[in-house]
């Protein structure tokens, strides 16, 4: 079964980009502790808030993409800035979009079956992944690799299955008086988060298979009505 996928496999999540290690707009390190909400609150819309994913073989080859779901989600605003929030998206709703598998042979079904399985996210076993911030500080005009209109350097917890790293990545956040939109892309190797099915450099087929997975953020908010 695992030889039908090789061919076709990418080492994708969440949760949660680039070929052959994190590019410089992403950092990966130890988590940390969680920043505290306060302020003004912001529901994540969870028809419209997604998580996009992309990977590919070793070199580019063979791109495969998607979506994952988000069922929740809250952000707190302070002073006209986020400051705090978090989202989390449901694994078991992972596809992989059809026009992303164009070999005659392939189906996207079949891969979306695998990612579910053991082999990678085991999403019966562990069926969210989950962000939580824990900084949210200006972004240095000259970084690079930033997506089009970067403004902030969001750090946060990721966890994938029963593993959580922290990640940076820069973000354009846009703050208005009952709206916040937060739109990323950062890199994660999937190996960090012990996900290391196709990772066997043994293995020459397996081998081919990228360790590396960019995911997409498309968070938007509405201001949650205070009660009387």
């Amino acid at each position: 079964m695992k030889k039908i996928f090789l061919s076709t496999m990418v080492g994708v999540a969440i949760l949660f980009a680039s070929c052959g290690g994190n590019p410089t707009n992403t950092q990966t390190s130890e988590k940390q502790e969680v920043a505290e909400k306060q302020g003004e609150m912001f529901v994540a819309d969870t028809t419209i808030s997604e998580v996009t994913w992309t990977a590919t073989h070793k070199g580019g080859l063979a791109p495969r993409w998607g979506n994952i779901a988000v069922t929740s989600g809250e952000l707190s605003v302070t002073e006209g800035n986020v400051t705090a929030g978090d989202f989390t998206v449901d694994m078991q709703a992972i596809t992989v979009d059809n026009a992303s598998v164009t070999e005659a042979d392939k189906k996207a079904i079949d891969l979306q079956n695998h990612l579910k399985s053991a082999d990678f996210f085991e999403v019966e076993k562990y069926p969210t992944a989950t962000f939580h911030i824990t900084q949210v500080s200006d972004l240095d005009p000259a970084t690079e690799n930033a997506i089009a209109g970067a403004n902030k350097l969001v750090s946060g917890n990721l966890t994938l299955q029963d593993s959580t790293l922290n990640v940076t990545f820069p973000a354009k956040i846009d703050v208005q008086e009952d709206k916040v939109a937060v739109n990323a892309k950062f890199t994660v190797n999937r190996i960090d988060w012990g996900i290391k099915f196709g990772a066997s450099e043994l293995d020459p087929a397996e081998w081919g298979i990228s360790r590396d997975i960019e995911i997409g953020v498309n968070l938007e908010a509405t201001k949650q009505q205070q009660s009387l």
